[in-house]
């Protein structure tokens, strides 16, 4: 792959590649999800078990593989930037399309725990990344240990939704899934595995050539097309529930795609490899953790318990403003 690319010096062709890629990582996903929760049904799984963890772990699929090549390749702040950048996206993009849309309703669940631990996500990755102790300046950013409080409380997180989702199984978000069947079901999960591993490749092979070409950080790169391309599950998904009027599952699957993209990916991701700090990580994790706390804020402080018009537009706004901060000050 990596000879393919040296000889595609042509920057549409780069460009193209990594389309390509994100399409392959996309589908690949999806494929995955399919034949995986299609075989899981077969075996007698029930549907709320492979909602909480195939789909759930499925949907994430995208964002996990490329930080996994982003971290064998040493391309560190990929990795940093694919995560910060999705969470940014999914908060202040998708969840401000689908309020402008629509209302997002949020449920009890949603705002006395997943809300709040997306928070504690959000603020953690900052205080990892901004905080400087004396004597390891230069160790600064999420260290394997940082990984591992991540995944601890990833855990944690899983814990209290499978206990949750057994107490309250009328609250479980989790859809009929038909048995599939095994051969059928194993061709999706390998023509899936294929599609991540090969898309995930070219993704990162071809946003590190293309911010060398143009002169920019791996940074930039990552928190724009990149983010922006694995989340496009997320988007297509919240906004067409926006227009089915199922707001609260847009919600559902933006914070738990972020809780799953910090605790899981990004804590997996510290844990094989130290997560060097790069230069704008201080204002990128800021962002990041703002969103959640606005989330919070706007459906604590209304009657409805959601995110009005006027918070959708409010997300979009704060989202502009950061990414002309950034490219104005790209480093």
């Amino acid at each position: 792959m990596q000879q393919l690319l040296e000889l595609l010096n042509n920057p549409w062709i780069l460009a193209v590649a990594l389309i390509v890629g994100l399409v392959l990582l996309v589908k690949g996903a999806d494929w995955l999800v399919d034949g995986a929760s299609g075989l899981a049904k077969r075996f007698g799984i029930s549907d709320l078990v492979i909602g909480l963890t195939v789909v759930a772990f499925g949907t994430s699929m995208p964002e996990f593989v490329v930080n996994m090549v982003s971290v064998a390749d040493g391309a560190t702040d990929l990795a940093i930037t694919n995560i910060l950048g999705s969470n940014i996206i999914n908060t202040f993009v998708i969840l401000g399309l689908t309020a402008l849309v629509y209302p997002v309703v949020s449920q009890k669940r949603s705002r006395d725990f997943d809300i709040p631990m997306s928070m504690i996500a959000g603020v953690l990755v900052f205080i990892m990344v901004a905080i400087t102790f004396p004597g390891y300046e230069t160790a600064r950013g999420i260290s394997r240990i940082g990984g591992i409080v991540l995944l601890v409380l990833f855990c944690y997180f899983l814990y209290n939704t499978f206990r949750h989702a057994k107490d309250h199984p009328n609250d479980a978000l989790a859809g009929e899934v038909k048995p599939m069947k095994i051969w059928k079901a194993i061709l999706l999960v390998s023509a899936g595995l294929i599609g991540l591993v090969v898309g995930g490749e070219m993704i990162v092979k071809s946003a590190v050539k293309i911010a060398t070409d143009l002169g920019v950080s791996e940074a930039i790169i990552g928190l724009t097309i990149v983010a922006l391309g694995t989340s496009l599950p997320e988007l297509a998904t919240s906004v067409v529930a926006a227009f089915k009027k199922n707001s609260d599952i847009a919600l559902g699957n933006v914070i738990g795609s972020n809780i799953f993209n910090v605790f899981f990916v990004l804590g997996t991701s510290a844990t094989i490899r130290h997560l060097p700090a790069y230069t704008g990580i201080e204002i990128d994790a800021c962002v990041a953790a703002l969103g959640s706390i606005l989330v919070w804020l706007f459906v604590k402080t209304n009657k409805e318990r959601e995110v009005k018009r006027w918070g959708g537009a409010i997300l979009l706004i704060v989202y502009a403003a950061y990414l002309t901060y950034r490219l104005l000050n790209i480093a």
